[in-house]
C-alpha cells in the first residue's frame, strides 16, 4: 500500500501593494487620475463649487464686511481686500479638500471601489490619485480667485510670493485631504462626510486669522488661533504675497502639514485595504 504524499501548503498571498513596483504604482495612479479627469469633463457640474465658491466669498467678504473691518484696519475696503485675499487662499485650501471624502464615499457606494479592490493595482493608488485631482480643482478655484480678486482691487505686487503662497496651500491641502479620505472610508455616506467636514471646517475657519484680525478676539479663542493651522498657513500667506514676517508661520504650516499627513495617510491607506 503506497503511502499517500500529502499536497504542499500553498504560499501565503502577498498584499497587492507588496506585488507592485513603484512604476507600476505610479502607471496605476496616472491612469486613474485620467479616468477621473474624465469623469469631470462628463460631469462639469461637479466644477461648479471650484468656479463659485471664490466668486460668492470674494464679493460677499469684500463688499458686504470689507467697509468695517477695512476701517478697524486702518486701509478701507482697499486696504481689506489686501488683508483677506490671502486668507481666502488659505479657505480655498480646507473647504476644497473636504470635496475628496464626499467623491471616496459616493464611489463606495456606487460600487466602484469594489472595482478597484478587485483589479491587481496597488491600493495607494486609488487615494493618490483622488488627491491628484482635488488638488487641480483647489488650483483652478486658486486661478478663478485670484481673478476676481484683480477685479476687485488686489494689487499683486510679489508674483513669486504669490505662487509660494499657492504652494504652501497646496502642501497643507494635501496633508488635509487625507484626514477627509479617511472620513470617506469610515463614514457610510457622502451626506455623513459633508455633515462631519462641515464640523470641523467651520470653527477653524471662522476661530482664524483668515477674514478678520485676532487681536480684538476674547483670549481664549486667541489661544486657539494661535495653533490653528489655518491662521498661520493664511499669516504666511499674507507675508509672502503682500509683505510682512513669513519664517514663523511658515515653519509652523509645514510642521502641521507633515504631522498630518504622517499621522492620516497610513490610517486612510489601512482603512481603504481592510474596509469590507
Amino acid at each position: 500500500m503506497s503511502a499517500t504524499t500529502a499536497p504542499a501548503p500553498a504560499p501565503a498571498a502577498l498584499a497587492p501593494d507588496a506585488r507592485i513596483s513603484l512604476r507600476a504604482h505610479v502607471r496605476h495612479t496616472g491612469a486613474l487620475v485620467r479616468r477621473n479627469l474624465l469623469w469631470i469633463r462628463q460631469d462639469p457640474e461637479s466644477m461648479f463649487d471650484a468656479l463659485l465658491m471664490p466668486i460668492v466669498f470674494t464679493l460677499l467678504f469684500v463688499y458686504v464686511f470689507g467697509g468695517s473691518i477695512g476701517q478697524a484696519l486702518g486701509g478701507g475696503q482697499d486696504g481689506y481686500v489686501q488683508y483677506v485675499i490671502p486668507g481666502m487662499i488659505a479657505m480655498m485650501s480646507m473647504t476644497l479638500s473636504q470635496g475628496v471624502g464626499t467623491g471616496f464615499s459616493q464611489d463606495f457606494n456606487s460600487g466602484v471601489m469594489d472595482r478597484f479592490r478587485s483589479l491587481p493595482i496597488g491600493r495607494g493608488s486609488v487615494l493618490f490619485a483622488k488627491i491628484a485631482v482635488e488638488m487641480t480643482r483647489m488650483l483652478f478655484a486658486t486661478t478663478v480667485l485670484m481673478i476676481v480678486a484683480v477685479l476687485v482691487g488686489f494689487d499683486i505686487d510679489h508674483w513669486a510670493g504669490l505662487f509660494a503662497a499657492v504652494g504652501l496651500s497646496a502642501v497643507f491641502a494635501s496633508s488635509i485631504m487625507w484626514v477627509f479620505l479617511t472620513l470617506g472610508v469610515v463614514l457610510k455616506n457622502a451626506q455623513s462626510v459633508q455633515a462631519m467636514g462641515f464640523m470641523v471646517l467651520f470653527p477653524l475657519q471662522f476661530g482664524s486669522s483668515i477674514f478678520a484680525p485676532t487681536q480684538s478676539m476674547p483670549g481664549w479663542l486667541q489661544s486657539f488661533t494661535d495653533y490653528n493651522p489655518l491662521s498661520t498657513l493664511a499669516d504666511a500667506a499674507r507675508g509672502l504675497m503682500v509683505g510682512g514676517p513669513v519664517a514663523h508661520d511658515l515653519w509652523i504650516t509645514l510642521g502641521w502639514s507633515a504631522a498630518i499627513t504622517a499621522v492620516m495617510a497610513p490610517v486612510a491607506i489601512h482603512k481603504f485595504r481592510t474596509k469590507s
